[in-house]
């Protein structure tokens, strides 16, 4: 890689400084310019050796427990009766934040219906906001788009798309990894799953990424495009619903959830807040898991070479892609009831962050867990899809989608090359790429 590493070393050693020179109960991790920099990894080396069950005060977010380690996160996400996902599954902005968003023209809840959090301010609201029974029956609705049989219908299609893409990438030449390989196989499947014609999928990727942008920090300007950015997107699945209403039922997300008992009756705002979860779940969490295996694989040059030598190793390396990119850091719930947890006291009404992102590198649970090994014993038990009644539902389609590009990949490459640091997203909830310069030496 070129001397954007250097840079990346100089942000990495200032993090581990100051995670380490301030008092700990000063320590936040939940900060979007240190994901950005990719140096957040002392913070939570810190919170998990010395307060695991962190409180964390008021910042741009409202006051939350962050906790760090895998087990602690396995018994929150796995007690759906303490720890409930009603109100959203980010961190809620504070007061003070709300205040600014309110003066820059934006709002916590309509405009940004994740980064505000679904049920604050009136905005959208979705399944996996939802605890049992409303959740169950609305994600039953929509699981038969990702059940194995149909996944084996996909699974032609998606290698067909994979390869043309990777057919067309230009040899010998820079250009964008992330925009010309991981947002457009995603997008394409996407489409698909949504019913939508394949000429709109690249505005999936934009709403996308509107959805859970801050204004001024790459995506949008302002609230205000933001705001006519949601309406189009908005708009745009509204009539959707609309023609699968009136339609026969069919078998992509839309009908489903018009013709679905538990779904055909919901209001638009319900309606829209689970279009918005099946786009960030569908898109964002593959692209960068997509463009997370080229990183790590250039970083650990040794395991990219076993990768060639051995294609078999494919289905492990997906799933420690998955786990050391970890592309949703973390997921937000709200305690129901007093709870002790590593000697702290979680009060009911309490807000608690698991910080999926440091689970996945706790080293009493995972050896060497910086490290990337393409064929780690248990690769599949990593925290990144959750656990309990919220697993992700498409986590199998994310592994099938990663699992056809790396074998198409091999046959076609003997190198993809990073050319650079990436652009990582500014987000402390989607962990990705916004752009990754790469150069195909040759082809095989």
């Amino acid at each position: 890689m070129s001397d954007g590493s250097i840079d990346l070393k100089h942000a990495a050693d200032a993090a581990r400084d100051e995670a380490y020179s301030q008092p700990i109960e000063a320590l936040n991790p939940a900060q979007s310019s240190l994901f950005q920099a990719d140096a957040m990894w002392p913070y939570f080396e810190r919170l998990r050796a010395e307060d695991p069950v962190h409180f964390t005060p008021e910042s741009d977010f409202a006051a939350h427990w962050g906790v760090t380690r895998y087990n602690d996160i396995m018994t929150i996400d796995t007690n759906h009766d303490v720890f409930s996902s009603e109100g959203g599954i980010t961190l809620p902005p504070s007061e003070r934040r709300i205040e600014q968003m309110l003066a820059a023209g934006g709002g916590p809840g309509g405009n940004s219906p994740f980064g505000g959090g679904p049920g604050q301010g009136g905005g959208p609201t979705m399944f996996i906001a939802m605890d049992p029974p409303k959740h169950d029956v609305q994600r039953k609705t929509v699981s038969p788009a990702v059940s194995p049989a149909h996944l084996a219908v996909l699974e032609p299609m998606i290698r067909e798309r994979a390869a043309a893409i990777l057919d067309a990438l230009p040899i010998g030449e820079p250009f964008d990894w992330v925009d010309k390989v991981s947002m457009e196989l995603t997008a394409m499947t996407l489409a698909t799953l949504f019913g939508m014609p394949q000429e709109d999928r690249r505005r999936l990727t934009r709403w996308s990424d509107v959805v859970m942008a801050q204004p001024g920090h790459g995506i949008v300007d302002s609230w205000e495009q933001k705001r006519a950015e949601m309406f189009e997107y908005g708009g745009y699945f509204l009539n959707l619903w609309n023609e699968r209403k009136a339609a026969e039922p069919g078998g992509d997300l839309i009908s489903m959830l018009a013709h679905g008992p538990a779904t055909r009756d919901m209001n638009q705002f319900e309606y829209l807040g689970n279009v918005i979860l099946l786009t960030i779940g569908g898109n964002d969490t593959t692209r960068n898991t997509i463009s997370g295996s080229v990183f790590a694989l250039n970083k650990f040059p040794d395991q990219y070479a076993r990768l060639r030598a051995d294609p078999s190793l494919v289905p492990s390396m997906v799933s420690e892609t998955i786990r050391w990119q970890t592309p949703l850091a973390h997921m937000k719930r709200t305690a129901k009831a007093d709870f002790e947890l590593s000697g702290k006291t979680i009060r009911a009404g309490d807000v608690v962050a698991m910080w999926y992102v440091s689970g996945n590198r706790d080293e009493t649970v995972i050896e060497n867990p910086d490290a990337y090994v393409i064929d780690r014993p248990r690769a599949r038990q990593h925290l990144s899809f959750g656990f309990g009644i919220h697993r992700c539902v498409g986590n199998r389609l994310a592994e099938l989608q990663l699992k056809i590009i790396w074998e198409e990949i091999l046959q076609r490459f003997p190198d993809i090359q990073v050319l650079e640091e990436p652009k990582r997203t500014y987000s402390c909830f989607v962990k990705g790429y916004e752009r990754m310069q790469v150069l195909i030496p040759t082809r095989n």
